[in-house]
């Protein structure tokens, strides 16, 4: 990094504590949180802001228990907050006591950031850390803010503080710079490149997540696009004579999809290498199988070509169609990933990811069921000496749970047991179904803007947490295999560090020329432009937060003033809501005994005077 990066960059940690040092940490701050809470409290009292418990006293406790190391404190309160949420799902008795430690500790994190100077606050969140496992080994490296993405930590991620620096990240404002020892920071685009339009034309721009995620629009339409083209006209493409090649739209299509898996291998051995298994969602599982779909559709499609017989191509050439149709649900799956930006459509998928979550223990318990109905049912039909396939028994089983039963395929003792069968899942098991799903949706929406930041923010976070200084999204990365990889690993081709910079930029400079114009046109006009003044609202306030706090009121019109009372006489009738109202009589109860204690004391010495004389 340049000398003028590292002027105006915000990471003022110099010194990263061992993982030993953070693991004592931790057991410190699980002893204090077992003192604060030796009995189980409701989380309500626990993250509201006027809380009796975690008190300003309470914060400046657990802020002097960290001694030198207050960078690594919402880490550790983070870290101490997953140990307890573990005691809670290996200890039911204690359940309860342990979920509110684990709720203490991350109000404590989030109120700790919200207390430091905002030239601290970006070290908080960025600063990667280790600790001590149970094991000796020694955990991956992640930052406070990672490890409450990992976590879900929905108090801790909807705060000012930690929004501030996920919007910067997904805008661009605050880019992510890593050095050898996979440590990150975050420094302000702004100080490190001129505000011009050449100074914003920088192929490093295309990294920021904003960015990324338009790029990955588009290419998802164009694959879209291209695939329907694809299958639009399977009965053609069963024709033997055309059978030996691809035709046009089947080599962009799998040239596309070629690309698109090749990313997302890159992704997830970045995540295994960099990162934590945690960082892999319910999204890198449909890509994954939409990538081996793909993958099966291609194999059969190439196989089909490299045989002789004619009837044997078309059988081969119609399971290649079958498998690619299989496909589709998946792709167009992912356009919810297009417009999870916008609030409503980003809850909705949080609440099918809980549904599908909490749906595994209906699955568990259908899955017990169905295996001791179908061996009952197999078994009185063999009864006779005559038994049908299992599979038959499993097809009229799953046609009953979907509500289209046959009563007519069983009698006498069979059809009493498929009664039984229709009974247990069609009254008893999907109306478990219904109230998992209902239960799931009401816990998201009735904190659904919590739980849409965190999700907002781990897709933020995904985009740039796998380090990748040179960014070429599909398919342009074919790009970078054939021309630009083998001058970084091949033997003979390597480049020095910065000859390879070089020609990385040189290569993006040119690849992508038009979207790098466009994001340097929209960033060196950004805030300026008459668009921008006229899609304002007229509802919008001042953003100046420092000056609403006492805004100007002393000028004059025609002799009259805005108030004749200055603003800090006005407000000292306000109550103070900052504190709660056991706080506030607590302090008014101090207050008196000061006084009674005054009062006491000039009476003890007129007594005194007056025996004296």
């Amino acid at each position: 990094m340049s000398d003028d990066s590292e002027d105006t960059s915000l990471l003022s940690v110099k010194y990263v504590p061992s993982p030993d040092t953070l693991t004592k940490l931790v057991k410190r701050l699980r002893a204090l949180t077992l003192t604060l809470l030796p009995v189980e409290v409701s989380p309500n009292s626990l993250s509201e802001p006027t809380s009796r418990i975690i008190t300003p006293q309470v914060i400046a406790a657990y802020r002097e228990s960290a001694g030198d190391f207050v960078e690594a404190l919402p880490y550790c309160l983070l870290r101490a907050r997953a140990e307890f949420m573990y005691d809670a799902d290996h200890n039911p008795a204690d359940y309860g006591e342990d979920y509110g430690r684990a709720i203490a500790c991350e109000v404590l994190a989030r109120k700790i950031v919200h207390q430091s100077p905002p030239d601290q606050i970006n070290a908080f969140m960025s600063t990667r850390f280790k600790h001590r496992q149970l094991d000796g080994d020694e955990s991956d490296m992640a930052s406070a803010l990672e490890m409450a993405i990992d976590s879900h930590c929905t108090i801790f991620l909807s705060s000012t503080e930690a929004q501030d620096v996920v919007d910067a990240l997904w805008q661009g404002d605050l880019i992510q710079k890593n050095n050898e020892n996979l440590e990150i920071e975050y420094v302000p685009y702004a100080g490190t490149h001129p505000r011009t339009f050449w100074g914003h034309l920088e192929p490093s721009r295309l990294s920021v997540p904003r960015y990324q995620n338009v790029l990955r629009i588009v290419v998802w339409f164009v694959l879209l696009f291209v695939y329907c083209q694809t299958v639009r006209q399977p009965a053609e493409r069963l024709d033997p004579l055309n059978n030996a090649y691809l035709d046009g739209w089947e080599v962009v299509f799998y040239l596309l999809a070629l690309t698109i898996a090749v990313e997302d291998i890159y992704k997830f051995t970045k995540l295994l290498t960099f990162v934590t298994w945690r960082a892999f969602s319910f999204w890198n599982m449909v890509s994954l199988i939409t990538d081996s779909l793909i993958l099966a559709a291609f194999i059969l499609r190439v196989v089909a070509m490299r045989v002789t017989g004619a009837e044997q191509q078309i059988n081969l050439r119609t399971a290649s169609f079958q498998v690619l149709s299989f496909v589709s649900p998946f792709i167009w799956m992912k356009l919810l990933t297009v417009f999870d930006g916008y609030k409503y459509i980003g809850t909705m998928q949080i609440c099918i990811a809980r549904m599908l979550q909490e749906s595994s223990i209906f699955f568990a318990l259908l899955s017990i069921m169905a295996l001791g109905f179908t061996q009952a049912l197999w078994a009185l039909d063999a009864a006779d000496g005559q038994a049908s396939p299992p599979s038959s028994v499993v097809n009229v089983l799953v046609q009953a749970l979907l509500g289209s039963p046959n009563f007519e395929i069983f009698s006498s003792l069979g059809l009493v047991m498929y009664y039984f069968w229709n009974v247990v899942t069609a009254i008893i098991l999907l109306n478990v179904l219904i109230s998992l799903f209902s239960s799931a949706y009401q816990n998201v929406v009735d904190d659904a803007e919590a739980q849409y930041l965190a999700f907002f923010a781990g897709k933020t976070v995904g985009m740039i947490r796998a380090p990748d200084v040179y960014v070429y999204p599909a398919p342009f990365n074919l790009i970078e295999i054939v021309f630009v990889t083998p001058f970084e690993y091949i033997p003979g081709f390597r480049l020095s560090h910065k000859n390879y910079a070089k020609l990385n930029r040189f290569v993006m400079r040119v690849v992508f020329v038009l979207p790098l114009t466009l994001i340097a046109l929209y960033e060196s006009t950004r805030g300026r432009h008459w668009v921008t003044d006229w899609l304002r609202s007229d509802n919008e306030g001042d953003e100046n937060y420092s000056q609403s706090r006492d805004p100007e009121a002393d000028a004059e019109e025609n002799g009259r003033k805005i108030s004749k009372v200055s603003f800090e006489e006005l407000i000292k009738a306000f109550p103070n809501t900052a504190q709660s109202s056991e706080e506030l009589l607590l302090n008014e109860i101090a207050g008196l005994k000061k006084q009674l204690s005054t009062v006491l004391q000039k009476l003890d010495a007129g007594g005194a005077s007056v025996k004296g004389e």
